[in-house]
């Protein structure tokens, strides 16, 4: 089985990616450091702030490793915010009935009474390089269109309101 996590900058994906690791011993991949690799290692120009051209050149690669894992019979999570919400139109059935996708989208309200905890416990995980641009109103944006794309998609979305408890069963 596969496990796609995604969603805004900040919404504690890769948390929830090694929380499943630990829980359930499936592997999973950061498609942060993926990034970080073919950017470090100059197999592309894009930079770390290119994040729609990022998506463009990073999920064909995601999803035809997904394929792999899923013609291998392995199970996979794989987590970050370059999973396009539309995903299911670039897999056959028999490919998507094996995947198991989830948004998670922080609320206006969770971000206000939350921001500082927010930015807290950003490198909790993964160290981020550069967090200073962070801002509550970037924060309450984002999130605010992953929501209307999950809605747009039909995407399962996970909306975290009150406590940061997330739960997924797989």
């Amino acid at each position: 089985m596969i496990l796609l996590i995604t969603g805004a900058s900040h919404t504690g994906k890769t948390l929830l990616a090694q929380k499943l690791l630990e829980k359930y011993k499936y592997p999973y991949l950061s498609i942060d450091l993926l990034k970080m690799g073919l950017i470090r290692s100059k197999n592309t120009e894009l930079t770390p702030e290119d994040d729609e051209e990022l998506e463009t050149y990073l999920w064909p690669i995601v999803r035809e490793m997904v394929k792999t894992a899923i013609e291998n019979k392995q199970n996979l999570i794989v987590e970050g915010c370059y999973i396009p919400l539309n995903w299911k139109e670039d897999f056959s059935e028999k490919y998507a009935r094996e995947i198991q996708c989830y948004c998670l989208v922080m609320s206006r309200d969770y971000i206000e009474k939350n921001f500082s905890d927010i930015k807290k416990y950003a490198n909790v995980i993964e160290q981020r390089m550069d967090d200073c641009a962070c801002t509550k109103e970037m924060v309450m944006a984002d999130n605010k269109h992953y929501l209307e794309q999950c809605k747009k998609y039909g995407c399962n979305y996970i909306l975290i309101e009150d406590d940061y408890q997330i739960e997924v069963r797989l």
